[in-house]
């Protein structure tokens, strides 16, 4: 049996009160942190890798089905608006495609050729990265993707949370966060899933400040697509620069970013 699926260390949880229920859920969440702390370096090997070929032009394309797959799909959309990059750089692929993000597709990630066929779509390079999100590991779908990119001499990595997969196996660059037995038994939209995120937001938040998208400790990129991100920029002008409110949201909304502005101080 492998550990996302073996059982939980709680029984009889239908008995639990509720704060019960949420302390114990804590208690399992905190053994995910720890569980990345064990994997940093793995995880630097790849961001390594990535941020060589991005300067390069390439880009990075998530794979997975159901929870994993929308996971990378979360984080490859959160990167234009946090980072001014274009929506290609950064693509997140589910299994059963865009339906699947919101209502699960029977089989979709049984098809071990389909996410090829997804990633052909997208005309790739010897530049590209290919990252697997599985957290039994053993997902067809993934497995097929990497296999192919692997054959087509692209960069391969993954995130998983069983050790010795068949993901990991088809990967360049494995990284195994194992957090062990969920609360619910076999749910890995918990811990796993949690696992998977905290590692995709390590991964593109290094890479972006790698491709030097941020200054300081600031989003100088991000789009201005709403009034709190206004108010973000121009309190950062408004520090950086020593000037007034006033003329910091000025200068923002007539250059149309942080970078744009602090060109010309």
């Amino acid at each position: 049996m492998t550990t996302t699926e073996s059982n939980s260390l709680y029984s009889d949880l239908e008995k639990m009160s509720v704060k019960d229920l949420l302390s114990n859920i804590n208690k399992e969440d905190q053994k995910v942190a720890i569980a990345i702390q064990n994997v940093i370096q793995e995880i630097e090997k790849l961001v390594i890798e990535i941020v060589k070929r991005m300067k390069k032009g390439g880009r990075l394309f998530y794979i997975g089905a159901g929870t994993s797959g929308r996971l990378g799909i979360v984080d490859a959309s959160e990167c234009p608006p946090t980072f001014g990059v274009s929506h290609g750089l950064v693509v997140g692929l589910i299994a059963g495609g865009d339906a699947a993000i919101r209502k699960a597709v029977e089989f979709a990630e049984d098809d071990k050729n389909q996410a090829w066929k997804d990633l052909e779509k997208y005309n790739l390079t010897k530049n590209d990265t290919i990252i697997g999100i599985a957290a039994s590991g053993r997902t067809p779908y993934v497995i097929g993707g990497l296999e192919k990119a692997n054959q087509n001499k692209l960069l391969t990595g993954c995130i998983v949370c069983n050790k010795n997969s068949g993901v990991a196996a088809a990967s360049q660059f494995p990284i195994e966060v194992v957090v062990g037995a969920e609360f619910v038994t076999g749910s890995t939209r918990m811990k796993a899933g949690t696992a998977q995120k905290l590692v995709l937001n390590m991964i593109s938040t290094s890479v972006m400040i790698q491709l030097g998208r941020v200054k300081g400790n600031k989003m100088v990129d991000m789009q201005l697509s709403n009034q709190k991100l206004i108010e973000r920029g121009t309190r950062f002008l408004t520090e950086e620069l020593e000037i007034s409110e006033e003329k910091a949201k000025e200068l923002l909304l007539k250059y149309g970013s942080v970078r744009e502005v602090l060109k010309l101080y």
